[in-house]
């Protein structure tokens, strides 16, 4: 269950952080600062989106649900962006299920507040267009993994995403959870994270995986790895602000 922590609702998350004055104080008075636990649901497919989170710290990730239960990752946010954006591009309800994939922190808002103030133009509408964009992009990248690479290849890709978003090599990772992320059965994610861990780049047990060799895991992963971890390095924050302040 989301708790709520300590009031300090404009530090780390890079949206909030950028925005001038006049817009972070409208902003203010209604962000809570919650905290979330792995594998914590935020939303998922088919309710109404209530709250839009601005992380802290932690990854949530984007999961596409079927009819039959199956679920397959195709985004994840961190602390470079905004999980729930599509509250704000309409009122139907969300196509995906956000579930938390690395335990962290957030602001939350009401979704119906946030929409009003996106809808007065300046810093937070081009920063929040931004973020749509380069989900976008992350989607479709990881629509093209999901079809065209390996599942050696993606699993490496997703171990390095999670740990580029978590305090240290160890990862809390259930068989079910990487079933759950990758689209693919638990016998699959059990062989696949075997054969990482004869090759020395991992050590897998149950519930845990250590990543041992990071360069290694990177020669194993797909382009896509990089392609995606561009969209998390890319100061779209700074580049926004420079557009509109010179």
């Amino acid at each position: 269950m989301i708790k709520f922590t300590a009031p300090n609702p404009l530090v780390e998350n890079h949206i909030l952080t950028i925005l001038p004055p006049p817009e972070s104080d409208r902003l203010l008075p209604y962000l809570e600062p919650v905290s979330f636990r792995l594998k914590e649901v935020l939303f998922t497919t088919g309710e109404p989106i209530q709250y839009v989170y601005f992380l802290k710290s932690g990854l949530v990730s984007l999961l596409s649900m079927m009819a039959d239960g199956r679920t397959v990752e195709v985004g994840s946010v961190g602390s470079e962006g905004v999980v729930g954006l599509s509250a704000l591009m309409g009122s139907g309800p969300s196509c995906n299920q956000a579930i938390v994939q690395v335990s962290g922190s957030a602001v939350r808002i009401k979704a119906g507040l946030l929409k009003e103030e996106f809808k007065r133009g300046g810093v937070l509408q081009d920063l929040l267009l931004g973020c749509a964009q380069d989900l976008y992009a992350q989607a479709s990248q990881t629509a093209a993994c999901n079809g065209l690479h390996t599942v050696e290849k993606r699993l490496a890709r997703w171990l390095l995403l999670v740990r580029d978003h978590s305090p240290s090599d160890r990862l809390e990772v259930t068989q079910e959870l990487l079933a759950q992320m990758l689209g693919v059965g638990r016998s699959t994610v059990t062989l696949t994270a075997i054969e990482l861990q004869r090759a020395r780049l991992i050590e897998y047990s149950r519930g845990k995986i250590r990543i041992l060799d990071r360069t290694g895991l990177e020669e194993v992963s797909c382009e896509c790895y990089r392609a995606v971890r561009k969209l998390y390095q890319r100061d779209v924050t700074v580049e926004l602000f420079q557009a509109a302040f010179g």
